[in-house]
């Protein structure tokens, strides 16, 4: 049956192969696991049907079998029809030589290949549980074929998936042919690692059978040789005791092992966590460390070390066990079966991680000593039952305080905290931006920053920085590219200016520093004013000097100081919509006062289009008065009138009059004592040409 299960399936795959369309319930795969399964079966059948002292017959009754016209028929009934048999005693002779001949037949070498394929055929079409079921039982066809560390490495890649998926009692014979295979090949970091497991809480395997392998393990840690697993064959044990004896007395066995506790769920669990989710830079950073161990007898770990994000803060989290192993009680590394031992660090962060995240990068527990041979059991970040309870600790966190007494809440419900945050300390420093506003475009607009010390203590390296964050327009914040600050009027201008360093400022003394900003736009800015400083504080009776930064921001507001209306007019002072070419027409310039201060106008120009040009000779400004300028208080305006005329133009494009600029010499004001510049472009009217034109010359005259 074996042989027409493999034979239908090759005949299936070449199917597939000539078009034939398989699905995931209907493959090539099932018939290669029956193929498997009726062969596992034929060596049960064996073992049980065929005594392994049997002798071969000396008659040698299957000389003629591979003569036979028909599989199955038996040579010494050749030639006879009667169920009877011709002779008992070459029945039983010619049983006895099909017996022999099939204890001679290694079966888990004709099962391997069909679970093979079998496995294969169920990768390819996405079956990943009857995959791992298959690989199972490869492993432990391997271990009959007492090939120990193929079949060590088989059950290793699917021990995960059963343990995510809780199948303890899977994952118990599992562990328990994984340990068997460890022993016998002498694989030291495999039995220690499988031996952990199977001391823990999900193992389901009896509390001797647990007290066992912790005796086993510790007999390694002592260099001495294990006892051999239940249920391996006594010429493989042999082999195994001799390897732990050679490799025990060579030394070997004391290199050290990392096992990765993450993966496993072993005997003893980690929870570490920070007493709170941020910490003043001022005050020593607590971390709290629990070990539960669910062993069936107490154990003693060599050292215990946290490590953190940061590696110099590694030093103040480890313990190690300096007593003797004679005195547990005292102890401070001793585990008891059901309890928790705790353990509390402090220290105090450095300067440079103010103000920036903390993590607990893992923990390591060393078992045996750290002379000899050891095994460093590894968590990362905090440690815990993550496989196990994935959410119940997210859920239990939010109701268990960190800062609560963790030796009276259960085990399964204690929070995970792996991070925290360094705080900077609280700055004591009264700062404020002085200024008289608004501001006007284009106005360098003077800034006064007042740090006023506030401290106790005498603070020292003093610097201060302005930058513009953001303008508020609708409760929308926006980026304003259109600001530029400057130390000084004369210096180049940036988007952060730093003030001059400050060496040093007593308790109660004040200083001010000047800026100024200019905005080509109007709206409003948000101006960020910082101040960092360095204070000596008193961090656990020693002295530190601490970093501290104040931050504050202000709006200002920006506004027009002008608004200039134009118009177009002819000579009649009629409005106009479009110029006649070489006929004059009027520019009426209005400009309104919008400044909250008075405006002193000092003087205007107007800039003509290559197309436009002045009807008179000479244009003189109107809003000057004699040598003194005007003043313009807010809202009152002031007009100028233009006379100008249009140049000849081939095409009838519009053509801009000009450009009432306020540049330099062109239109000055002043206001507040400072010399600002503005302009505005005038209104684009269309130019027309007419075929003829007409221009009437009177004399001048006079009636009386």
């Amino acid at each position: 049956m074996s042989k027409q299960f493999a034979v239908f399936g090759d005949l299936f795959e070449e199917a597939i192969r000539a078009g034939l369309t398989a699905i995931q319930t209907q493959h090539p795969g099932f018939y290669y696991q029956e193929a498997a399964r009726y062969a596992i079966a034929r060596k049960q059948l064996c073992r049980g049907l065929c005594p392994a002292e049997l002798k071969y017959p000396a008659s040698d009754p299957l000389a003629e079998a591979d003569k036979m016209e028909y599989y199955g028929q038996r040579p010494w009934r050749q030639g006879h029809q009667s169920l009877e048999a011709p002779s008992v005693q070459k029945e039983r002779e010619g049983i006895q030589a099909l017996q022999y001949r099939e204890c001679q037949v290694d079966h888990s070498w004709l099962v391997i290949p069909l679970l093979s394929s079998a496995i294969a055929q169920f990768k390819k079409y996405k079956s990943p549980r009857m995959k791992r079921y298959l690989v199972v039982q490869m492993g432990e066809e391997y271990y009959h074929a007492k090939d120990y560390s193929k079949a060590l490495a088989l059950l290793g890649r699917v021990t995960w998936e059963y343990r995510s998926e809780r199948w303890w009692s899977i994952l118990t014979n599992i562990l328990q042919l994984s340990l068997r295979c460890a022993y016998l090949v002498m694989s030291f970091e495999e039995y220690v690692t499988v031996s952990i497991e199977l001391m823990g809480r999900y193992a389901q395997v009896p509390r001797e059978e647990k007290i066992r392998i912790q005796m086993n393990l510790h007999k390694i840690f002592q260099d001495e040789v294990p006892e051999p697993e239940h249920g391996c064959e006594h010429d493989s044990v042999e082999k195994g005791r001799a390897l732990w004896t050679t490799i025990s007395a060579g030394g070997k066995s004391r290199s050290p092992i990392v096992v990765e506790m993450n993966s496993i769920t072993a005997f003893v669990e980690c929870k570490a966590c920070f007493t709170a989710d941020s910490f003043l830079c001022e005050s020593p950073v607590t971390v709290k460390l629990g070990l539960h161990s669910f062993a069936p007898m107490p154990i003693r770990f060599s050292q215990l070390s946290v490590r953190f994000s940061n590696e110099a803060y590694n030093q103040f989290g480890i313990v190690v066990d300096e007593n003797a192993v004679d005195d547990p009680i005292e102890s401070t590394s001793y585990l008891k079966p059901g309890q928790t031992l705790w353990h509390t660090f402090q220290f105090i962060v450095e300067q440079d991680d103010v103000d920036c995240n903390l993590s607990i990068a893992g923990v390591d527990l060393v078992l045996g000593s750290l002379e000899g041979c050891c095994a460093t059991l590894r968590w990362t970040d905090g440690g815990g039952d993550a496989i196990v309870h994935p959410f119940a600790t997210q859920v239990h966190r939010k109701k268990v305080a960190l800062n609560a007494d963790f030796s009276v809440v259960s085990w399964d419900v204690l929070p995970s905290n792996y991070s925290t945050h360094i705080s900077p300390r609280e700055a004591n420093l009264d700062v404020q931006l002085l200024q008289k506003g608004p501001a006007l475009v284009n106005e360098f607009y003077l800034m006064t920053v007042s740090i006023t010390n506030t401290e106790v203590a005498q603070i020292s390296n003093v610097r201060t920085s302005i930058s513009v964050v953001t303008a508020v327009a609708d409760a929308v914040a926006t980026a304003q590219p259109n600001t530029f600050l400057y130390e000084d009027i004369d210096l180049p201008c940036s988007q952060l200016i730093s003030m001059p360093l400050l060496e040093e400022l007593k308790p109660n003394q004040k200083v001010d520093n000047v800026a100024y900003v200019r905005c080509v736009d109007s709206g409003a800015r948000l101006m960020c004013i910082q101040v960092s400083y360095q204070i000596p504080i008193d961090i656990s009776g020693k002295m530190s000097m601490c970093n501290c930064m104040k931050e504050i921001t202000s709006s200002i507001e920006v506004c027009e100081p002008f608004n200039i209306t134009v118009s177009l007019t002819n000579m009649k002072f009629e409005k106009i919509e479009k110029v006649q070419l070489g006929e004059a027409f009027l520019s009426r310039m209005e400009v309104k006062c919008l400044s909250p201060w008075p405006v002193a106008l000092q003087g205007s120009s107007l800039n003509l289009a290559k197309l436009v040009k002045f009807a008179d000779e000479e244009s003189l400004s109107q809003l000057t008065d004699g040598m003194n300028a005007i003043l313009l208080y807010t809202c009152t305006s002031v007009n100028r009138w233009f006379t100008t005329s249009g140049v000849q133009h081939a095409n009838r494009t519009p053509v801009s009059s000009g450009c009432y600029a306020a540049l330099e010499n062109k239109m000055r004001f002043v206001t507040r004592g400072k010399n600002l510049l503005f302009f505005v472009t005038v209104i684009t009217a269309p130019l027309s040409r007419v075929p003829n034109q007409i221009i009437a010359i009177f004399n001048t005259f006079k009636q009386i």
